[in-house]
Formats: structure tokens, C-alpha cells, sequence
């Protein structure tokens, strides 16, 4: 008897492929099965994740200003490029 890569028989018990637009309206059903899901966060929760990336943000700008500024200036000293 034949087995498919799953193990399975090949033929016996293959489930039948849903045509093109019931898997579109399977992917709709889906999608809003898991908006359901969805927990929106609270005022203070919100305040707080947004102060989060924004530090992060402000700290990962002046790490690479910094890192930009040194690489110039070692340049700079390396190269001899005249001011």
C-alpha cells in the first residue's frame, strides 16, 4: 500500500483541498477569530509602553551619533583630511 510523506495512506482519508474562495473566506474567519483575541491596553499601559520605545529610541540616536562623531574623528586623524 502506498504511503504519502505524512505517513498516511495516499489516497485513503486525504481531506478534499476547499476551492479558492472558501479558503479565502476560511482565511476572513480566521483573521477575525483572532481580533477577537485581542487585548487593547489600558490608558497607563499605553502611556507607559510608548515612553518605553521612545526612550529606546532617543538612546539608540545618541549611541550612534556618538559612534558617527568618534569614526569622523578618527578618520579624521588617520587619513590627515585637512580641516
Amino acid at each position: 500500500m502506498a504511503q504519502d510523506a505524512a505517513g498516511g495512506p495516499a489516497a485513503a482519508g486525504a481531506a478534499k483541498k476547499p476551492n479558492f474562495f472558501a479558503r479565502i473566506v476560511i482565511f476572513f474567519r480566521e483573521v477575525i477569530a483572532e481580533l477577537r483575541k485581542v487585548v487593547t491596553p489600558t490608558r497607563k499601559e499605553l502611556v507607559k509602553f510608548t515612553s518605553v520605545v521612545l526612550g529606546f529610541v532617543v538612546v539608540m540616536m545618541a549611541l550612534i551619533f556618538g559612534l558617527d562623531t568618534v569614526s569622523s574623528w578618527v578618520i579624521d586623524i588617520v587619513f590627515g583630511v585637512p580641516s
